[in-house]
């Protein structure tokens, strides 16, 4: 079997409060794009089996994918394994969701795969037991997300622009940009407005609306992603913003020709860069 684990960018990303358990509560806004991974999973007598293109991926119990297939054969008393070979294209470190993307598509497979019928939800919930960007992976819909992820509230609009990605050489540890955040002196992003503004087509207010409570700190670790946002709005870019705790960047455009234009200049730049739009697909009915 055949399957696209779609990677996402944050267009919005509050961090609310720090929680009495270490973890923080977010307010965001997450788009899925079509920028993605593929994997291809296939029925084996026993274990978990997992091979990839990507020196840097681990394929062993560390790896999500080996973590979610591990519970459904447990729990679901599955008498089979599975051999799992991905081609990865979503950067690490990146704010773009790769990992939690790899996990829930290979949720979404193996719940076919097997005929155990689980609902969206259900698959949500165990992706949740893993990382916290696998339920909102697992539906694969613009939505406002809340809590650390598990909050689900989708927005019914296919808002539409050109989106180019590009991500610096060194990443962003999620953890360490959480530990240098000064809560106190961040900028909190207007997450309603964003909701207001893609439900409304409004691509301006979009634009307006763009907002990381992380970027500051992430610019401390990796300063290149202030120079390509910099960059994205001399090119003509109306808006960018790093995506989740970073280092990719994203920029909006309505504009084809600014979007080549963008890419071909960040293609002598940077390793990764990438020419991608929102995705929308059709939402399944179980």
């Amino acid at each position: 079997m055949k399957v696209r684990a779609y990677a996402k960018v944050n267009l919005a990303l509050d961090v609310v409060r720090k929680r009495a358990d270490g973890y923080h509560d977010l307010e965001m806004v997450m788009a899925p794009i079509t920028l993605h991974d593929l994997i291809y999973i296939h029925r084996i007598d026993q274990g978990i089996e997992i091979t990839s293109n990507s020196y840097r991926m681990p394929t062993d119990e560390k790896n999500i994918m080996y973590q979610v297939a591990q519970i459904l054969i447990e729990r679901y008393h599955i008498n089979a394994g599975v051999k799992i070979h991905i081609y990865k294209h979503i950067p690490t470190q990146a704010g773009l969701a790769g990992g939690s993307a790899d996990g829930a598509a290979v949720l979404r497979a193996m719940n076919q795969m097997f005929g155990l019928n689980l609902s969206l939800e259900t698959l949500a919930e165990i992706g949740k037991e893993v990382g916290a960007d696998i339920p909102f992976c697992i539906y694969e819909q613009m939505a406002v997300v809340r809590g650390i992820g598990e909050k689900l509230e989708f927005i019914d609009n296919e808002f539409r622009c050109h989106v180019l990605i590009v991500k610096p050489k060194k990443g962003v540890p999620t953890k360490k940009s959480f530990g240098m955040l000064d809560l106190a002196h961040a900028i909190h992003p207007d997450i309603m407005k964003m909701k207001q503004s893609i439900e409304d087509n409004d691509y301006q207010g979009v634009v307006d609306s763009l907002g990381n409570t992380l970027e500051a700190p992430s610019l401390e670790i990796v300063p290149e992603i202030a120079q390509i946002k910099k960059e994205m709005i001399e090119l003509g870019f109306d808006g960018t913003l790093m995506s989740g705790s970073g280092s990719s960047v994203f920029g909006l455009t309505m504009n084809s020709d600014i979007l080549e234009k963008g890419y071909e200049f960040f293609q002598n730049k940077y390793n990764f860069v990438r020419k991608t739009e929102l995705l929308h697909k059709e939402k399944e009915k179980y």
